[in-house]
């Protein structure tokens, strides 16, 4: 599991984490039944706190990408490929929403906010 942390990065470290994390799983890089390293042992390699790395992990339990077996660990879920990619729609549209009442709070238009996103893609 490849996870890389930018101190310099605007998003809290527990959001960097949540975020690669569902992309791996999301994109298939970590299959269903996927055991997650253990909290403790995730914090040492990635050299944050227990507390940062817990947050990460509930919040991948709270959308439903991991769950957690008592005494066994965290487990990514197993989801057929439409359950996959509806969940990945779901949390792109979350996130969309927020950029757009962004976007929106400059009055940019849709089409320059598409514009402006044609840019940066590529």
């Amino acid at each position: 599991m490849n996870v890389t942390i930018s101190n310099t990065s605007e998003k809290p470290i527990y959001q960097q984490i949540y975020e690669q994390i569902s992309a791996l799983i999301l994109k298939g890089e970590l299959e269903s039944g996927y055991c997650l390293p253990p909290i403790r042992q995730a914090a040492l390699e990635l050299r944050v706190s227990v507390i940062t790395v817990k947050k990460a992990w509930e919040e991948l339990e709270r959308t439903g990408l991991i769950h957690t077996v008592t005494g066994k660990g965290c487990f990514v879920a197993d989801f057929t490929s439409g359950e996959m990619l509806e969940t990945r729609d779901q949390l792109i549209l979350k996130q969309l929403a927020t950029d757009a009442a962004y976007y929106k709070s400059f009055g940019l238009t849709l089409e320059e906010v598409i514009e402006l996103l044609k840019k940066v893609y590529d």
